[in-house]
């Protein structure tokens, strides 16, 4: 037995060394605004963890970076791409979350230079998060995580919401409080771009986590379609406008909240709407629906039944 198992693994141990890497590529938005468009699929070490989105503005004073990557072998590949459209250092980076792949690479790029900001909630939410992030994302990396040091955004803005600006362009960014606690997004109003971390899945179900509010979700993709974005950086999918993000997000939120949530309230019992709603047509297309939707609904029945 130990001699047919040895070869087993031998093969199964090329196959997973043959995967092509994960090879970030900035896609131009509008001028000077860049995507950097992460894979679908879980993090993994082709990816580096790298499976979510990112973006860069370029002006005159330097690099404006979103989000930093999950290690710091992720921020270097996400610099790599930054360096095939300018030779500008990055000068800011911007975390819009404390998810891993929003802001464990901001170690890296601050020894390089860069100010690491966020808002007050973004970075605390951060070093709350820190080391169950590190010991999670090992089991997926493992020794591709060496050199990666958690640093929560030493700049942090207070309020609610926050306008910074930098070699002419302005930046707003505000609470959306959805996947996690301090989340937040980057709204560009001269460009009509919005970068939503990951208040806007497309392409895939979004996915509700423990720490995910659906209600807050909501009410930040109710304020986010009043500002009319023409272009949506979401956290995860591709660049998209808002019909889009609504189809795929918005009206996601809002059956969440106004079918699941109301259930809850009515105290129906939980088993019999997570059947009642198992098969919902208008999201079956998108990536993860089969092993998210019902998880989702899960943690949104327990959100409204605990209120």
């Amino acid at each position: 037995m130990r001699i047919l198992l040895a070869p087993l693994f031998f093969i199964f141990a090329l196959s997973a060394s043959a995967a092509p890497a994960f090879q970030p590529k900035a896609e131009q938005v509008v001028d000077k605004v860049y995507a950097i468009i992460g894979p679908l699929g879980q993090r993994s070490v082709e990816n580096d963890g790298l499976n979510a989105n990112f973006g860069f503005i370029v002006t005159p004073q330097g690099v404006i970076l979103i989000d930093s990557g999950a290690s710091r072998l992720g921020a270097e590949k996400i610099a790599a791409a930054i360096g095939k459209v300018t030779d500008k250092p990055v000068r800011w980076v911007i975390n819009t979350g404390s998810q891993d792949h929003r802001w464990l690479g901001n170690d890296y790029f601050a020894g390089k230079g860069g100010e690491v900001i966020a808002l007050a909630r973004t970075a605390a939410t951060q070093a709350e998060y820190a080391a169950q992030h590190m010991d999670g994302l090992k089991r997926f990396l493992g020794q591709r995580m060496q050199g990666t040091k958690p640093l929560p955004a030493p700049r942090t803005l207070p309020g609610e919401t926050a306008t910074l600006e930098l070699g002419g362009e302005t930046l707003v960014l505000a609470y959306t409080d959805a996947h996690f606690p301090g989340d937040a997004w980057v709204w560009m109003p001269q460009r009509g771009v919005m970068f939503s971390g990951d208040l806007v899945f497309v392409d895939r179900l979004v996915g509700v986590l423990p720490w995910s509010s659906v209600k807050n979700s909501q009410t930040a993709f109710h304020a986010l379609t009043a500002l009319k974005p023409a272009r949506i950086i979401p956290g995860h999918g591709r660049v998209c406008d808002l019909a889009q993000a609504q189809r795929e997000a918005g009206d996601y939120y809002d059956f969440l909240v106004s079918k699941v949530g109301a259930a809850a309230r009515e105290m129906e019992p939980m088993d019999a709407t997570l059947d009642r709603y198992a098969d919902l047509p208008a999201f079956r297309h998108l990536d993860n629906y089969t092993g998210l939707h019902r998880a989702n609904m899960n943690r949104a029945f327990t959100e409204f039944e605990s209120q």
